[in-house]
């Protein structure tokens, strides 16, 4: 009989427990960035909604006066030229799309932050479907901006898939065989 007491009381079989995260200050790093990056995008869309129903060409030329920018470059007349086309429903629609994917970055870098699988995951897609777009921006325009901007996509798709066992909580439940 005490045989079995001892049995009622021990498990039956080993409940695997889930391994303390270690710190990642790769992944702070992308948090950060993403967080930043979606401040600023909020930033802009807020921005770019309050000068909607303004009179662009106007506030263009209040900027470059600002900026002491000389209005006889051919660039800045071209620039010039396309903000006179630009309407106001062009730029609230602008104003939305900016917003939309500023909510990619937050949620990411949130998600990132808390290591939820799901956030890496959408991090890895969203970081791997700008690549071929900004390679191909890049081979038709080079910038140093840009080709900045691709190293550090490649990198955070590349850290993120090879860490992401080691980064983020796998929400699954171990259960006991027989229960």
């Amino acid at each position: 009989m005490p045989m079995e007491e001892k049995k009622a009381t021990e498990p039956t079989t080993p409940v695997e427990q889930e391994e303390p995260l270690q710190r990642a200050p790769t992944l702070y790093l992308i948090v950060i960035f993403k967080l930043l990056k979606g401040a600023l995008f909020i930033t802009m869309a807020i921005t770019v909604y309050c000068l909607s129903d303004n009179n662009l060409p106007v506030e263009f030329q209040r900027l470059m006066d600002f900026l002491r920018i000389h209005p006889g470059n051919r660039f800045w007349q071209m620039l010039a030229e396309k903000v006179s086309r630009i309407t106001e429903v062009q730029m609230v629609h602008a104003a939305v799309g900016t917003m939309i994917y500023s909510m990619f970055s937050l949620v990411e870098g949130t998600g990132l932050a808390f290591r939820v699988p799901w956030a890496g995951w959408l991090a890895i897609g969203e970081s791997a479907f700008f690549v071929p777009i900004e390679c191909r921006e890049l081979v038709k325009n080079f910038s140093w901006y840009l080709f900045a901007v691709t190293v550090c996509n490649v990198l955070i798709v590349w850290y993120l898939y090879q860490n992401r066992a080691r980064l983020f909580h796998h929400h699954h439940h171990h259960k006991a065989v027989g229960k």
